[in-house]
Formats: C-alpha cells, sequence, structure tokens
C-alpha cells in the first residue's frame, strides 16, 4: 500500500475524491459543509503526500492532472463499497428469508403459535421458527445464539438481556373440579398443605416461590409429581387429590376446557411478569427487532394471555 494511504481516514478520503470531482474548492466545502481553507490545506497535504499536485490551473478553471485522473475512479468505488457496508438497509418482511428459534413453554406453543404461524405465512412466507422448550434460567442459550426470543416468566435477568413486559398475573392454586377443597372460597395455609402438590418444570419459574414462604415459616409441602408440561400436568391433575400452583390465566383456561377449578392463594401474595426477552447483541438487528415486536403483539393480543401490566423497554 502507497504510505500516504495508510493512515487516511474515511473522511479525509471523502474530501479528496470530492475536491477531484468538484475541481473548486469552494464548491467542494459547501458540499462537505466546511470552510474553504481547511479543504485548502487538506489539498496541501494529499499534495505533498502522493507528491503530485493533482490539480493544475487552465485559465480560469482547474484540471486535474494524470495521477489525479487515475485516483479517482478507484477512490470513488472504495467509498462505494465503505458506504454499502456502515448503510442500514431496509427491511422489508416479506423478503426476509431467514429462520429464528424461540424457546417458550408448551402452552404458549398450544395456544399462541398456531395464530402467529397463520399471521406469519402472510406477512413473511420466507421466516422460519424452530420452537423448543424453555428452562427457566437458561439465559446462555440466548447469550450463544441457540434461542433467538424467550416468551417466559422471568426473573433477575443478567445485565446482558433485554426485554419487554408482556403482561402480570396472579398465582393461584388449581384442582380437579370435585376435589373437597373445591367447596372451600379461600384456601388456607394448612388446607393448602394438607394435600399433595404437582409441579411443572418447564418454562418460567412459576412456583419456588411458594417453597421460599414455606421454607421461611420452617415448613414444607409434600412435592408428589413433578413434569415438564402444562398439558400433561393438566391431565394427571383431573385423575388426582393433588394441588398445582400456576398462573390464573392458565388455570382459567383449564376450567373452560377440562374437570378443573382454582383457588385463590389468599396467605400469599406473587405476580407473575411475562416477558419477550433476547439477549444484547441482536438489539439493534432489524431483523430481530421485526421479530420480537411480531411476536410480543401476538402475546399480548391472545385471549389466552390476558395482560394487565404496561409494556416496557427494559
Amino acid at each position: 500500500m502507497n504510505p500516504a494511504f495508510k493512515n487516511l481516514s474515511i473522511s479525509q478520503l471523502t474530501a479528496l475524491v470530492t475536491i477531484l470531482e468538484v475541481r473548486n474548492l469552494s464548491h467542494a466545502a459547501r458540499r462537505l459543509g466546511t470552510s474553504q481553507s481547511t479543504l485548502s490545506r487538506s489539498l496541501t497535504q494529499f499534495r505533498k503526500a502522493l507528491g503530485d499536485p493533482l490539480m493544475v490551473r487552465q485559465g480560469r478553471e482547474y484540471v486535474l492532472t494524470e495521477r489525479a485522473l487515475a485516483l479517482v475512479e478507484p477512490m470513488q468505488a472504495v467509498l462505494e463499497q465503505l458506504q454499502s457496508i456502515t448503510a442500514t438497509p431496509d427491511f422489508l418482511p416479506h423478503e426476509c428469508q431467514r429462520r429464528f428459534t424461540m424457546a417458550g413453554s408448551d402452552h404458549v406453543a398450544q395456544y399462541i403459535l398456531p395464530s402467529l404461524l397463520e399471521d406469519l405465512a402472510s406477512m413473511a412466507p420466507g421466516v422460519s421458527i424452530d420452537f423448543v422448550s424453555w428452562q427457566a434460567n437458561r439465559f446462555d442459550w440466548l447469550v450463544s445464539g441457540s434461542v433467538d426470543l424467550i416468551t417466559s416468566m422471568v426473573e433477575d435477568a443478567p445485565d446482558d438481556i433485554h426485554g419487554r413486559v408482556i403482561g402480570e398475573d396472579v398465582a393461584v392454586c388449581c384442582m380437579r373440579g370435585d376435589h373437597p377443597l373445591a367447596a372451600t372460597k379461600n384456601l388456607t395455609l394448612d388446607q393448602f398443605l394438607g394435600w399433595p402438590h404437582m409441579k411443572i418444570s418447564a418454562g418460567g419459574d412459576k412456583d419456588s416461590f411458594v417453597d421460599a414462604y414455606l421454607h421461611h415459616k420452617g415448613l414444607a409441602r409434600e412435592l408428589r409429581l413433578t413434569v415438564p408440561y402444562y398439558s400433561a400436568a393438566m391431565t394427571a391433575l383431573q385423575g388426582s387429590d393433588m394441588l398445582l400452583v400456576l398462573p390464573e390465566h392458565i388455570a382459567q383456561t383449564w376450567t373452560e376446557q377440562a374437570n378443573l377449578t382454582w383457588r385463590p392463594l389468599t396467605f400469599l401474595d406473587h405476580r407473575f411478569r411475562y416477558w419477550v426477552a433476547w439477549h444484547r447483541r441482536t438489539h439493534t438487528s432489524q431483523e430481530q427487532q421485526w421479530f420480537r415486536h411480531f411476536v410480543y403483539q401476538h402475546c399480548r393480543g391472545s385471549q389466552f394471555l390476558s395482560p394487565s401490566g404496561l409494556a416496557n423497554d427494559a
């Protein structure tokens, strides 16, 4: 490389190309938004560095030297390449050809994903989705890029995780419709602990706050069954005496579909917050921005998720 170009910045290269294109310092200064004296000093530096006058006067005008003529086209090409690299292309969903990996619970997959895919087919037919089961606190999936986006209950996320609140919900106790506790309007702590319990292990953290509350009081519950999916829990709950703590909107959906009912947990107050969350490395990507807003809107508008909180960027 010619030593003259080793320390040449993009702004200096732009100034040199403009001077050679316009061949008039005052006109070049107006185009670049600078002063004529500044460009005059720059031209002197360019002439010295390149060992060539670059422009010479001919009558009342300037003409380029052979050296300058040979430089103009390749320098223009370099600038165009730099501009194409740094320019942000317009994002058009219907032209996007990409596969996103989205993590969430089987409840999201069953009740939200179908309508999301239906709208996706018309809005962005080239976009595909891999849906995986979210495991609580596996934020390393977002860090590594194996997952682009999660939709779940999130607590204590690392600083490099960005998110947007979908909504809030309260914790309730779900049971079969003819359970002995179904006749009770408000469960007491003793009644809650008098029966075996079930836990859903996949997805966000749904009930560790219960065990933390009990531990603080020197108490514990009998955890008889742990299953990874909401669908399995709903089936198992109908044929047992077990109790299950879960979000109210899910319990309400279940009561409309199966022989189940729910009661509030009056002895303890806990609110779930649902998030769309992503890693900061994808924060400014136009494709990722579009996709997470698309998912967010579907989650907010779903009849199976009735958010009560305001949506905020975090």
